[in-house]
């Protein structure tokens, strides 16, 4: 699901216009952002959790020279999903055949030939 289909459903759900939709998807991911760069977890209960990890530093190496490179140490967000979440992906996925998505092709770029994505 893409950004765009999500601010569809919320505003086919809740019957609010698509930019008032918008304005609410942006909200919820611009808040999550914000509590994430101030080093807070957020729990949404039986969705999952948002938190920080911090990676260390290690060695790399360049992948077009193989120089190796000191890579520095970071914070990556992380996502777990919560016990009814994974209930509830595990019972739908046991009564329902999966669904294979139908693949759309690439357009390509005007003047160039390489596909746009």
């Amino acid at each position: 699901m893409t950004k765009a289909e999500l601010v569809e459903e919320v505003s086919r759900v809740s019957d609010l216009t698509k930019k008032h939709s918008e304005v609410i998807v942006d909200t919820v991911f611009k808040s999550i952002i914000t509590a994430l760069h101030r080093g807070e977890k957020i729990e949404l209960r039986g969705f999952g959790s948002f938190r920080l990890r911090q990676r260390e530093p290690r060695k790399g190496r360049n992948p077009k020279t193989g120089d190796k490179v000191d890579v520095p140490p970071k914070k990556v967000p992380y996502f777990k999903p919560g016990k009814e979440l994974k209930e509830l992906i595990n019972r739908a996925s046991e009564s329902t055949p999966p669904v294979t998505p139908t693949p759309t092709p690439a357009t390509p770029v005007p003047g160039t030939g390489l596909p746009q994505y």
